[in-house]
């Protein structure tokens, strides 16, 4: 499949198929979406030359216009998507109120990402990928290009000019081409989803629950990564958790799922799932895995249910046997919900490697005491240890911004991405 673009007017059009629909309403230029085709490799390459430096500051700058009125701008998105392509509405939630808080995030991050060529297509590879479970297709992207740049226009008002419509045309060609690459390479190896059943269950308290799940299907993934889950109660809402193991000879894996409040999956899968329920998981994603790691000593640092991909990478050290001296640091704020703090020491028993410490930040107890942040000051120094850093968002941009102050290169500093890597089509 490829797209044409029309540099005259900064439009798309798809030469190998046309939709049925209705006359659009008056829009602005709608964006094509060039693809390459799929490459060799499970990485594609971006084909486009990268934006200069002029284009980056222009996309950016349309951005931060349109970023006070997102709520606004990505409910009119989501309004023109579905009345002109009412074909792409099933792939959708019924309930749209999270789907639409997603999406000028991930913009956002592309947009961060503009000028770092080898980052935007890994996160642009990880999002094709993933989309492939929403049964995302090649045409859709058109579509979803004409609609974003119709919405930004609308919301940019006056500082919409014909060469920021042709930067966002491009910039989206590149997006657009490398997720469909990406998906058409990843649609020959392995399937969109895998139906796991529930084969043990046991509630931790606090509203936690550890679920084990064997897929049907062989499924392949590294400790650290994280999975999308879909419960047959919430059909196409997604969530994203981290296997809390190493891979097992088995198969199966296990959840740390904590129950939120108005979280419709994960209210589910801890009041409603039982043993041989079938969940839907997604393809594994996120690069916190120990390959990245250059130092032999590692400093782990876990908040709440971050415990579970920490976790994964401790069994993971202890699967390959390495040299590598962990020190793990859990978190929390008062001692009853320092969270599986019993395991992670009897792990420390069985390997001499591994040294535990816990602290609470809002409860006066026998040890240590603070936020993981403050208490990650009174150790180390961690400049010469790889950092795997998993918990609550406000925590693991302090630690991650206490540690660089005292020294620790940030290109040394793992944590998976802030938002959950959607796009659109989620």
């Amino acid at each position: 499949m490829r797209f044409r673009i029309d540099r005259s007017n900064n439009t798309f059009t798809y030469p190998s198929r046309e939709w049925n629909r209705p006359e659009p309403t008056p829009a602005p230029p709608a964006p094509a979406a060039p693809a390459a085709p799929a490459a060799q490799t499970v990485e594609p390459e971006v084909v486009e030359a990268p934006l200069s430096p002029h284009e980056i500051d222009l996309l950016r700058a349309s951005v931060s216009v349109v970023e006070p009125l997102a709520s606004d701008m990505t409910v009119y998105f989501y309004a023109i998507l579905f009345a002109r392509y009412p074909e792409v509405r099933p792939m959708f939630p019924p309930g749209m109120d999270t789907q639409r808080g997603r999406l000028l995030r991930a913009l956002l991050r592309i947009v961060d990402l503009v000028d770092d060529p080898q980052s935007l297509v890994r996160f642009c590879g990880h999002l094709g990928r993933d989309h492939r479970k929403f049964g995302t297709l090649s045409a859709h992207f058109p579509a979803v290009g004409e609609c974003l740049l119709a919405s930004l226009a609308r919301y940019a008002g006056p500082a919409w000019t014909s060469e920021i419509a042709a930067v966002w045309t491009k910039a989206y060609g590149v997006v657009a081409q490398v997720m469909i690459s990406a998906a058409e390479e990843d649609e020959a190896l392995r399937p969109a989803v895998w139906p796991a059943t529930v084969v043990h269950r046991v509630a931790r308290g606090h509203g936690i629950a550890e679920i084990t799940v064997h897929p049907h299907t062989p499924y392949e993934y590294a400790a650290g990564q994280y999975v999308s889950l879909e419960t047959p109660w919430w059909p196409k809402q997604w969530r994203y958790y981290s296997p809390a193991n190493a891979p097992r000879e088995d198969g199966t894996l296990t959840f740390h799922v904590r129950a939120v409040p108005n979280g419709t999956v994960s209210t589910a899968l801890v009041d409603r799932a039982v043993v041989g329920s079938v969940i839907r998981l997604g393809p594994p994603m996120g690069d916190m895995v120990l390959d990245t790691a250059v130092y032999s000593d590692l400093l782990f640092v876990a908040g709440g249910t971050g415990l579970a991909p920490i976790r994964a990478l401790v069994e993971e050290v202890a699967r390959r046997g390495e040299h590598h001296q962990v020190d793990l640091f859990l978190g929390a704020r008062t001692g009853d919900e320092l969270y599986g703090v019993d395991d992670m020491l009897r792990m420390s028993q069985r390997h001499h490697w591994l040294t535990i410490r816990g602290a609470v930040s809002h409860e006066y107890i026998p040890g240590l005491r603070g936020s993981l942040p403050e208490v990650l000051s009174e150790f180390g120094p961690w400049y010469h240890h790889d950092v795997y850093l998993s918990g609550p968002t406000q925590m693991v941009a302090s630690a991650s911004q206490t540690l660089t102050l005292n020294g620790t290169p940030p290109d040394r500093i793992h944590h998976d991405p802030f938002e959950t890597p959607v796009l659109s089509l989620s």
